[in-house]
């Protein structure tokens, strides 16, 4: 196997990992409460998934 000749230089090392860093998650709006949710995941703060309720959630 061929070996490189010389090391890559830290610049070009960094630019490869420049898309390796962690993004915020993405989040949608609920419909029933307007607050901001994970997108195709029932409110955990209404209990609605796509406007139909489908969770019974206690108001604390």
């Amino acid at each position: 196997m061929p070996q490189p000749k010389r090391r890559h230089s830290p610049g070009r090392r960094n630019n490869r990992r420049s898309h390796d860093s962690l993004k915020p998650p993405g989040l949608s709006v609920c419909v029933e409460c307007n607050r901001r949710v994970r997108p195709h995941v029932v409110c955990k703060y209404c209990g609605y998934y796509k406007g139909k309720k489908v969770l019974d959630v206690d108001d604390v």
